[in-house]
C-alpha cells in the first residue's frame, strides 16, 4: 500500500525540505495544493515545474498530483449562473491539467466546495449540467496528458452539491472517459449512512484516489475512525493507488501529523 501526504500541512516549509522529510518517514508520494506554489498555476514557469519534478525524483518521491484546485485565483466557479465565470473556470481547469502533468502528477482532486455550492435559484439539475460542461475540455486534455480528474463527493456540511459517492459516480459516468473518476475521502464518507467498507465496495472501480483523515478533521489515528476495515476493504477490491493523508486541523504541527499518521497507517496495513 502506497502512502502520500498533502503539502499544505507543511505551512512555511520549502519543498526542498518537505521531500526529504517525508521520504525519511516512509511516504512515497506528495499531493500538492497549487495555492501553496502560486496564486495561479499560470504563474509557475516551465523551469520551476521541472525543478519541482527533479526535486521529487532526487528524493524518490512521486508527485501524486494536485488538489484544492479552485481555492485560488479568486472568482472561479464550476456552476455559476454567469457563463463568463464558467468559461474562465473551464479554461483554468485545462491549465491545471497541464500543470499536473508537467509536475509528473497523474491525479487531480476536484473538491472545491465553495466553488460548487448551488447559487440561489439554481436547481440541482441545472448545476449538474453546468458543472459537466465546465469540466468537458479539462477531461479531454486529461485524456491526452495521462491525468485522471477525481470528482470528490463531500458532506452536506461542506457543500449542497453531490454529497455521496453514489451521486458522484452518476455524475462522472456520462463522460465515458478513463480520465474522470471519483475520489473517496474518509471524513466525507463519515457523513453517509452507509458503513465506509460498503461505500468502498460499491464505488469500485470508479474511484482512483483515496484520502485518509478522521471525521474530527485530523489525521488518521488522531480520532475515533478505525482504519483496519477501511484499508482491508481497499486491499480486498484491489485498489492500487495512493492512500493520501489530508488534514484540516493542523494544531499538532506538521511533524507530528506526518509522523503519527503514517505510523498508524503502516501499523494498520500490516494487520488488515
Amino acid at each position: 500500500m502506497k502512502f502520500a501526504i498533502c503539502n499544505e500541512i507543511f505551512q512555511g516549509w520549502k519543498l526542498e525540505d518537505v521531500f526529504p522529510y517525508i521520504a525519511r518517514l516512509g511516504y512515497s508520494g506528495l499531493e500538492i495544493a497549487p495555492f501553496t506554489l502560486a496564486n495561479s498555476v499560470n504563474e509557475i514557469s516551465a523551469a520551476e515545474r521541472q525543478r519541482i519534478r527533479d526535486l521529487a525524483a532526487r528524493n524518490k518521491i512521486e508527485i501524486v498530483g494536485l488538489h484544492w484546485l479552485l481555492a485560488k485565483p479568486e472568482g472561479l466557479y464550476l456552476n455559476h449562473t454567469n457563463s463568463v465565470i464558467r468559461a474562465r473556470t473551464a479554461n483554468y481547469l485545462v491549465d491545471l491539467v497541464d500543470c499536473c502533468a508537467d509536475l509528473g502528477g497523474t491525479i487531480m482532486v476536484l473538491g472545491s466546495p465553495k466553488q460548487r455550492n448551488l447559487l440561489p435559484g439554481v436547481s440541482g439539475d441545472q448545476a449538474w449540467e453546468w458543472t459537466a460542461a465546465t469540466l468537458r475540455d479539462a477531461v479531454k486534455r486529461a485524456e491526452d496528458r495521462g491525468v485522471t480528474i477525481c470528482f470528490e463527493p463531500l458532506s452536506p456540511a461542506e457543500t449542497n452539491f453531490i454529497n455521496t459517492a453514489a451521486a458522484a459516480i452518476e455524475f462522472i459516468k456520462p463522460f465515458n472517459s478513463p480520465a474522470i473518476k471519483i475520489i473517496l475521502d474518509v471524513k466525507a464518507m463519515c457523513s453517509e449512512p452507509k458503513p465506509i467498507p460498503q461505500i468502498i465496495r460499491e464505488s469500485w472501480p470508479h474511484f482512483a484516489h483515496f484520502h485518509a483523515n478522521d471525521k474530527n478533521l485530523k489525521g488518521p489515528g488522531f480520532g475515533d475512525v478505525d482504519f483496519k476495515p477501511i484499508l482491508g476493504t481497499l486491499k480486498e477490491v484491489g485498489y492500487g493507488g495512493f492512500v493520501s493523508v489530508e488534514v484540516f486541523n493542523f494544531e499538532e504541527g506538521a511533524e507530528t501529523i506526518a509522523a503519527k499518521s503514517i505510523e498508524y497507517l503502516k501499523q494498520v496495513a500490516t494487520h488488515s
